[in-house]
């Protein structure tokens, strides 16, 4: 089982649900474990009788909400082991004690997820604050037109930490059209790829080829053959 992390304060559960999807869409086995504070999760997935800590299905992945390690996942599931379970777990992380409580620091891929306000920043970086190692993280940066300035200010408030970051850095900008679509897909539970920025789109498809083994071009034939019910 492939372990990623999405480390940060800022929003990006409605994000990780779109790798997720896509992921369950060329084939692999998914869950998505919502270990925020704010569990966003439990309160845009629709869930049956929800409890304060659940597994449910949703877009044909496991949506975990409450568990803050894998051995409860395992206790609920009644599972001996998650990883013969899954092909992948995406782990929503924005808390040093949850970040050792997975065993972050030997993921396949931590992608470290932010906005430029001082909360997201300062948040964020607190989530990885208590590394004993130093850990390789890619940025996923909500960008401005002045990336390179509001990149290095990331490099100074982290410089003291045991990171070493990715040379590839993705970006995107804030897009009501984005937001908008999502929204509408809370309220009807079903996922739209198709009105998404091609921005957007394009970041969600390069995550999923770094996590899964499908290329963009095999991941976009997807896609379109999903568009079409085929």
């Amino acid at each position: 089982m492939k372990k990623i992390g999405f480390i940060g304060a800022f929003d990006k559960t409605d994000y990780i649900i779109y790798v997720a999807r896509l992921l369950t869409l060329a084939g692999k086995k998914v869950i998505l474990i919502d270990s925020t504070v704010n569990q966003k999760a439990k309160y845009i997935i629709p869930a049956v009788m929800p409890i304060r800590s659940y597994v449910t299905e949703y877009q044909k992945f496991d949506v975990s909400v409450g568990f803050y390690g894998f051995g409860s996942i395992e206790e609920y599931l009644y599972i001996d082991n998650i990883e013969n379970s899954y092909d992948v777990a995406l782990i929503d992380i924005d808390s040093p004690e949850v970040f050792a409580n997975f065993d972050m620091e030997y993921a396949d891929i931590n992608y470290f997820v932010t906005s430029f306000d001082m909360f997201s920043l300062r948040k964020g970086l607190e989530a990885i604050s208590g590394l004993k190692e130093i850990t390789k993280f890619k940025k996923v940066l909500l960008a401005r037109d002045t990336i390179k300035q509001d990149n290095d200010y990331l490099n100074f408030l982290s410089e003291n930490l045991k990171v070493m970051w990715d040379d590839e850095i993705i970006c995107f900008k804030p897009n009501q059209m984005d937001t908008n679509i999502m929204i509408e897909n809370q309220r009807s539970a079903i996922l739209n790829f198709k009105s998404l920025s091609p921005d957007y789109l394009g970041n969600i498809l390069q995550i999923t080829e770094e996590i899964g083994d499908k290329n963009s071009n095999e991941l976009k034939k997807i896609l379109k053959s999903n568009e079409k019910g085929v």
